[in-house]
């Protein structure tokens, strides 16, 4: 027998344990293929629209890889933890260090190299599928199946490189130099691990810290604190696993009436100690678990998200020629843009505002602006019905405005900005008394009144009495043009604007806003980040289930040999099922309760930021994944006790 057919029958011997990490790596590897595909599929990568959706997939291909190396780095080491024994009797036999490290480089590399083979060739035999359900999420004509040669070059070098890394990586975790202590290597040890009370106390300050601080946070702030608020949750969910978990269940041991119930002495038992050694690995569960119902959650709310982008597009397209343009290269512009829409067989109506700029003395509030636009109230009322919208509003009267919101979103933020009074130049003064319900003129085409918190509060809307009277300083026009469908403006003026706009912003005599291509670069967007975040959230859904098969399969020998026991002092066949499934049950559902905890106010959250409700979609997203779990849960239970009581005597 050659050492590579050793090396070899090494991994054919452990092929149960091996099982899930082959499994998972070849899904990742799979996923990565198809997602490469995507990318380089010529009907995408080329096209305007469509190149925002290959630059997700790229940031979800990214991520797949990265969460890959931890994965195999996590998995390669508890597997060498759990072979120290057989590592200890081939030292003892003559073998040495550098034959010991070729050994696990070889099994190393042969897995990974059938795991890439495997999923490779998966991918192939679902890239069509997998370009048909992309297309379908795009919303698109199916996609015919083309195979770049970017796609298995990039997957396998990707893979060859990573698992190589990692197999070079396992020579610093093979043991010590002295093969006698790797005999201690799968022993157990059953003593109550040690617990510090201030930990303990930490871990439950800084989860209800996190919590209060997501379920209370103004949504000014949410991007602010969102990064101490995960930090402080990750801290808190490790010292949970580690001590907090721990203290509970002693804290259960001493409820005697509880602790001595049944086969609750014995489920609880050493409930302490196999916490202890897989409290990193409840850790990670309960993190990716959680990243990925949010993610997921979050782009599930497509349809929420496509209402709000058709209401902040009140024109099909929209232009505003800055006071400083050339009044014959406006009229060009319109020109063009009329052509077009006719050209297109499309029945459309215009309406030309005048927007004046007054320039402001003195304020009150946190804010300082220099020019303040202004558009009259009936001229507001004129573009609400022109783009089909309908508010409540009474006529303004006196000195009383309006503030023009430039997108839903923005009225997340209404109750916290503090309204202004303006002291113009001229000597009129002008109140801020409440908010737009519609926005007349698309975000883009004017500048930020103040932009304080993330908003976009872009004018204000006065009486026809007070805008009349007011001498500006500089004075755009707005010319709106309106279609039934804005989704048949798609490509319009693409001459005048990248990718559908031309912020006011930017150093151009113009602005000018596309409202169809908007909509549908944000809808592609919106539903390939669903697209991505659901593929990078199945990856870790399976690598989930790929530590938890793998922790129970490396404890079997030492269960079996538990609940044998157990069977000869009279524990019948359905206690023992109570007792795994017990035991089990906590394995499982500890780790996705608390990530759908998390979940659950990351949630809360970020709904401050939208207008409409996300709650019916993320919930059926962790309703669908809870139900995935408990269904993984039934099958690895059936498996796991029929392996269990093979030759249970």
């Amino acid at each position: 027998m050659t050492f590579r057919q050793f090396a070899y029958r090494n991994v054919i011997r452990n092929k149960r344990k091996y099982a899930a990490y082959f499994v998972s790596s070849s899904f990742s590897v799979m996923i990565f293929f198809l997602c490469a595909l995507f990318i380089y599929h010529p009907d995408l990568s080329k096209d305007l629209i469509f190149s925002t959706a290959t630059q997700t997939m790229m940031v979800a291909e990214g991520s797949i890889f990265v969460f890959c190396s931890l994965f195999v780095l996590v998995s390669v080491s508890s597997f060498l933890q759990s072979r120290k024994k057989e590592f200890g009797i081939l030292l003892m036999h003559g073998m040495t260090r550098r034959q010991l490290h070729l050994m696990v480089f070889l099994e190393n590399m042969m897995i990974g190299s059938a795991a890439i083979f495997t999923g490779t060739g998966l991918g192939l035999l679902l890239g069509k599928l997998f370009l048909m359900i992309g297309s379908g999420f795009l919303g698109i004509h199916s996609l015919s199946f083309h195979l770049p040669w970017q796609a298995p070059v990039l997957t396998i070098c990707s893979f060859v490189l990573l698992f190589g890394l990692i197999s070079l990586c396992t020579f610093a975790l093979t043991g010590p130099e002295d093969p006698m202590p790797l005999f201690q290597g799968e022993s157990k040890h059953e003593e109550e691990p040690k617990i510090s009370v201030v930990l303990v106390l930490l871990s439950a300050v800084f989860l209800i810290a996190g919590y209060v601080m997501a379920a209370t946070v103004r949504a000014a702030l949410v991007d602010v604190i969102m990064f101490p608020v995960v930090i402080i949750t990750v801290i808190g969910t490790y010292l949970f696993y580690t001590q907090l978990s721990i203290y509970i269940v002693k804290l259960l041991k001493r409820t005697r009436r509880f602790y001595w119930h049944r086969i609750n002495l014995i489920a609880l038992s050493g409930l302490s100690s196999r916490w202890r050694e897989n409290g990193r690995m409840f850790f990670i569960i309960t993190i990716i678990s959680a990243v990925s119902f949010t993610s997921v959650g979050v782009f599930a709310s497509i349809q929420t998200l496509t209402r709000e982008l058709k209401l902040n597009y009140p024109a099909a397209v929209g232009y505003v020629a800055k006071g400083t343009e050339d009044a014959a290269e406006t009229e060009q512009h319109l020109d063009s843009i009329r052509r077009e829409l006719a050209g297109r067989g499309l029945i459309f109506d215009t309406l030309s505002i005048p927007i004046k700029y007054a320039e402001v003395e003195s304020q009150t509030g946190p804010d300082r602006t220099r020019l303040l636009p202004l558009i009259s109230y009936s001229l507001y009322k004129q573009a609400l019905m022109k783009a089909g919208f309908s508010s409540s509003e009474r006529p303004l009267e006196g000195h009383d405005g309006l503030v023009m919101i430039g997108s839903q979103r923005d009225r997340s933020l209404t109750s916290e900005r503090v309204k202004a009074t303006y002291t113009l130049r001229q000597g009129s003064i002008i109140r801020e008394i409440g908010y737009t319900e519609e926005l007349p003129i698309a975000n883009h085409l004017l500048p930020a009144l103040d932009g304080v918190d993330g908003g976009d509060f872009s004018g204000i809307v006065v009486s026809d009495e007070l805008y009349t009277a007011i001498r500006p300083v500089q004075t755009d026009r707005y010319t709106g043009f309106y279609v039934a469908d804005l989704l048949q403006t798609v490509g319009i003026a693409a001459d005048l604007s990248v990718k559908g706009k031309r912020a006011y912003t930017a150093d151009y005599p113009y602005a000018i806003a596309v409202s169809g291509t908007l909509f549908e670069i944000h809808k592609t967007l919106y539903s390939t980040m669903l697209f991505a975040s659901l593929l990078v959230g199945t990856v870790f859904f399976i690598a989930a289930g790929s530590f938890l098969y793998f922790r129970l399969y490396m404890d079997l020998d030492y269960d079996r040999l538990q609940y044998s026991t157990l069977a000869k002092m009279g524990v019948t066949d359905q206690e023992l099922d109570r007792m795994v499934t017990v035991q089990l049950s906590l394995l499982f559902f500890v780790p996705i309760g608390l990530a759908i905890l998390h979940s659950l106010f990351a949630f809360i959250a970020l709904q401050r930021l939208f207008y409409l409700s996300i709650v019916t979609e993320t919930g059926a997203v962790l309703a669908g994944y809870f139900a995935a779990q408990v269904l993984y849960f039934f099958f690895i239970r059936s498996r796991y006790l029929r392996n269990l009581k093979k030759n249970l005597i």
